[in-house]
């Protein structure tokens, strides 16, 4: 598509990156890390594994057949982490349900405070390793979601806190509601990837990392290929990804995405989604474009993943609620779930490009309406 404007932006310090002209060794470490990302990426994991099974706390005289016992939830937890990174929501929007619906039928039931931090610990190592992907291809604007990390966090401490006093009816009805309203969401949601006017992406088709023929076009040499960003002082955003496309946007519409990202705050730390499915409709509104919105809301995802999950094992007591610490934690569940959702975090960038994200995206919304019907009467007791 050709680009809507190439007016050179006022400010040609990377914003977000490093500035223009020789590289400096910060750079260069940055570009050697997103070269080699995926060495980081699968190593996080192993080592994950590794320091589970020699230090976290685990049943008495625990061998083989404990360790071994949920091997089946690694294709499980693969294809589920493979839609919703390619989608760009939650995982444990589709891990949650799964752990209640089908994980009782090859073994016995958890109890809703375990089923969403198996989600969540889940989700937080394989939303980090499609975020990683992302920061790669130059599609995160790391300022914008500091904000929106920072303004979510309390809303998703206080979830997380509020799992532990409700009822598991009241959860399940929680869970039915998040659920339906991310289906929604997801079909009110325009989350082609192939992009479209309105949402206000460009394609230069011409930048280049020694500036090009489009000298104006911002390029970071800590970032791979032409990839870099420019905010000009009227806070117009120019960003430009590794493939060369460039992006033309504001920051602005803090409030009303303040609005979505703390009502899903709370359903992340509650349910273990919530923020995500919000949040992407929030920047689509305000017109940041879809990659972009993609892109930096799986780093938004990630880091609430990741506190709500430390609340999830340790936050018990805090509130009165149910007594959780690391001996509670289905260790030989996560060792296969968690090197199962940072392999599809990695898996979800080609399938994305092989597939039409619509697809993809009506399956899933589908799905969700489905499940949220179920959970309705499974809080009425007519399940």
């Amino acid at each position: 598509m050709a680009s809507e404007s190439h007016e050179a932006p006022e400010s040609h310090g990377s914003d977000d990156g490093g500035p223009e002209g020789s590289p400096s060794t910060s750079e260069r470490a940055l570009e050697g890390f997103l070269r080699n990302q995926h060495f980081f990426v699968f190593a996080a994991p192993v080592l994950f594994v590794l320091a589970v099974f020699f230090i976290a706390p685990t049943p008495a005289g625990a061998g083989a057949d404990y360790w071994l016992e949920f091997w089946w939830l690694f294709p499980a937890f693969l294809v589920g982490a493979t839609i919703v990174n390619t989608v760009g929501i939650s995982g444990s929007a589709i891990f949650v349900p799964f752990l209640i619906f089908v994980f009782p039928l090859f073994a016995q039931p958890l109890e809703p405070q375990t089923l969403v931090k198996v989600g969540l610990i889940s989700e937080a190592f394989g939303l980090s390793s499609s975020s990683v992907a992302f920061v790669r291809y130059g599609l995160v604007d790391r300022r914008l979601a500091l904000t929106l990390v920072l303004g979510g966090l309390p809303f998703v401490v206080a979830g997380a806190l509020l799992s532990f006093v409700v009822p598991e009816w009241l959860f399940h009805l929680l869970l039915g509601v998040a659920l339906m309203a991310a289906a929604y969401m997801l079909f009110k949601a325009d989350l082609d990837h192939g992009g479209s006017e309105s949402s206000a992406e460009s394609n230069a088709g011409t930048a280049a990392t020694d500036g090009g023929v489009e000298p104006e076009l911002p390029n970071d040499h800590g970032k791979l290929g032409p990839a870099g960003v420019d905010t000009d002082s009227d806070g117009n955003v120019t960003r430009v990804d590794r493939e060369g496309d460039d992006y033309r946007y504001t920051r602005g519409g803090y409030l009303r995405r303040f609005a979505n990202y703390s009502v899903g705050g709370v359903f992340q730390g509650l349910a273990g989604f919530g923020i995500g499915e919000l949040g992407i409709v929030a920047m689509l509104k305000t017109k940041v474009p879809v990659r972009i919105a993609i892109g930096t809301n799986h780093i938004v995802v990630a880091v609430t993943a990741v506190i709500a999950s430390l609340v999830h094992v340790f936050g018990g007591g805090l509130v009165g609620g149910h007594s959780m610490n690391l001996a509670t934690t289905p260790w030989n569940m996560v060792v296969f779930t968690v090197p199962a959702t940072v392999t599809g975090g990695q898996i979800a960038p080609y399938v994305s490009a092989a597939m039409e994200t619509s697809t993809i995206k009506k399956f899933v919304g589908a799905l969700f309406a489905v499940i949220s019907v179920a959970l309705f009467l499974m809080a009425t007791g007519g399940f």
